[in-house]
């Protein structure tokens, strides 16, 4: 039996379910990234690029929450659920930051600042969680 990084075993069941968080995290990644290169896009090149960073969210936005229920599913450690409802969180605070522009821009200002901390946290996951995919 596989040992997570604390030596804790890793059961057997719940097998699909941390496949499927591994997959879910690094879908999450990787649109991460995209939508920081439509940020990009929008301050460098069109801002026409605005509207689809503002869009492509809607698409990604559940994903940790999906991974939170897997992570109950495949009996993953606590810190991976904490670690995805952190995730879930900080782009609701995006969303907060995204919106207070005019009566907050200080506030907005942390609006890339947690965009880096989400991809950080999701570059994290996705080595773990392949790890504990294969246990």
């Amino acid at each position: 039996m596989q040992t997570d990084n604390q030596g804790a075993p890793v059961p057997e069941k719940g097998r699909g379910s941390r496949i499927a968080f591994a997959v879910f995290a690094s879908v999450f990644a990787v649109c991460v990234g995209v939508q920081v290169l439509l940020a990009g896009l929008a301050t460098f090149v069109d801002a026409m690029n605005w509207a689809r960073h503002t869009s492509f969210i809607h698409f990604v936005e559940f994903i940790p929450l999906i991974m939170l229920a897997l992570a109950f599913t495949g009996k993953l450690p606590a810190r991976m659920r904490w670690q995805s409802f952190g995730l879930f969180f900080m782009i609701i605070l995006m969303y907060f930051t995204a919106n207070v522009a005019a009566v907050m821009p200080v506030v907005a200002a942390f609006h890339p600042v947690i965009a880096l901390a989400i991809f950080a946290l999701a570059q994290k996951l996705v080595p773990e969680s392949w790890r504990l995919a294969r246990a």
